[in-house]
């Protein structure tokens, strides 16, 4: 398992709590309706949204949760490097009937904790993933773990991650600072909206550490949001003549 993996390297860290507050906040963002398929994306690549979902992964699965960790990335797959496992078979293998769904799923060193790989790079991922079988594999899958986490492309610059809005539940969009200015953020917003996807938060990765007390922030999608709205009509009344 790569050191990237914080929470299993180090989990008394405050990195690790960073996680674990973050799970908090996410099983909370929904009392009523408890999200068992999450999707995490992100605005742009090397945004670190793959770190982000392993160490939040580990983090559901040290609390007891069966977690089960779906690469969706069919273009830049990266889950089985995280987890220093095979991608020999996986995901792609499971949707076209080349094996049964158990033989596709590896076990992690984290127990609770199990992952399937994208497996071969198929020239047709959007296809694939909004397939009538995918969404018969999660629903199989949702029988099976409290949790199954989503690994999608980033949707500022594919539909991938768009398209399993059929089957994920909630998003989690990561945004890298200092990689993304605010139309970014404002645009891959409006572009799971348009798909009805259930965005409940943003991760703010990279973050100075001089500007917060942790690597990590976690924050409301719709604060965000409000608050790239309220910046934008600053500015406008600035530029406005008196």
């Amino acid at each position: 398992m790569q050191d990237t993996i914080i929470t299993f390297r180090l989990p008394k860290s405050p990195i690790s709590e960073a996680f674990r507050n973050m799970r908090t906040n996410i099983t909370f963002s929904d009392i009523d309706n408890e999200l068992q398929v999450l999707a995490i994306t992100s605005t742009n690549k090397s945004s670190g949204k793959t770190t982000i979902l392993s160490n939040y992964a580990v983090a559901l699965a040290q609390s007891g949760k069966r977690t089960l960790l779906l690469d969706c990335d069919l273009r830049r797959p990266k889950i089985h490097k995280k987890f220093e496992l095979s991608n020999n078979k996986g995901l792609t293998n499971i949707l076209l009937k080349e094996i049964e769904v158990i033989n596709g799923i590896q076990e992690t060193e984290v127990p609770n904790l199990f992952v399937i790989s994208s497996g071969p790079i198929p020239p047709n991922p959007s296809e694939i993933l909004a397939s009538r079988r995918m969404g018969e594999l999660v629903a199989e899958l949702k029988n099976n773990f409290d949790y199954i986490l989503l690994d999608a492309p980033p949707v500022g610059m594919v539909t991938d991650a768009a398209v399993l809005s059929s089957v994920a539940e909630g998003y989690i969009l990561v945004v890298a600072i200092g990689n993304c200015d605010r139309d970014g953020v404002r645009y891959s917003l409006e572009s799971l909206a348009k798909v009805n996807a259930n965005v409940i938060g943003i991760v703010a990765n990279k973050v100075p550490i001089n500007k917060r007390s942790g690597y990590y922030a976690y924050y409301s999608a719709y604060e965000e949001d409000r608050v790239l709205n309220e910046k934008t009509k600053k500015k406008q009344l600035k530029k406005e003549p008196i």
